[in-house]
């Protein structure tokens, strides 16, 4: 009977614009992406289609409890397991969460990437590396005003007022102390190459 290998489970975490993605994306690209499971935890926000636009507008996006993390938390789980899931698909332009879905099957490697992932309890222990991307602030702040308006269709007032509002002082209340559960910290994130070497190869390493 043949024993199929467990997957090997990486977190990366760090706070919004610091380059989590272009980590995440840099490890597809090294290890190859026919051999990872990718789940951004921004896959996984609350639907708030019922609600009217000014209760939208008071969300605070930056807090636990905007995400469902218990369904992430199931989703890496059963990929662990083996089984295949469906990684929801959410529109940040109308805060909803779409009918669409996209499969996500099992691989040697799942990959989890979001800014609060570090800071949850029951989702934490389940990492077989946790990687924290460490970025000054300001060019967090220019990156998610920058991908916000381009990406997101949002004003430059709206995104300095979420900024100030509600991303700062999220990210001082939980993003920033989460940086103690790391494994390894990654200064500068995707442009930092000899970190992601070393990553990578140790992702190698570990799957052989």
């Amino acid at each position: 009977m043949t024993v199929k290998p467990v997957p090997l489970i990486i977190g990366i975490a760090g706070g919004s614009g610091s380059g989590k993605t272009t980590v995440a994306q840099e490890l597809l690209n090294r290890v190859g992406p026919e051999r990872i499971a990718y789940l951004p935890h921004d896959a996984y926000y609350k639907d708030l289609s019922g609600l009217p636009p000014v209760q939208k507008a008071e969300v605070n996006f930056d807090h636990p409890n905007s995400l469902e993390t218990e369904l992430l938390t199931q989703h890496v789980i059963q990929l662990r397991e083996g089984k295949p899931v469906e990684l929801p698909v959410y529109d940040f332009s109308t805060h909803s969460r779409t009918e669409k879905t996209i499969p996500i099957t099992p691989h040697r490697v799942i990959v989890v990437e979001g800014i609060l992932i570090f800071a949850e309890p029951g989702l934490r222990p389940l990492f077989d590396i946790k990687i924290f991307v460490d970025t000054d602030s300001d060019l967090r702040f220019i990156r998610r005003l920058q991908r916000d308006i381009t990406e997101r269709g949002r004003t430059p007032e709206s995104v300095i007022k979420q900024y100030l509002k509600t991303v700062r002082p999220m990210h001082l209340e939980f993003v920033e102390p989460s940086k103690r559960y790391a494994d390894v910290i990654i200064p500068e994130g995707g442009f930092n190459a000899a970190a992601l070497d070393m990553v990578a190869a140790r992702i190698e390493a570990m799957l052989r």
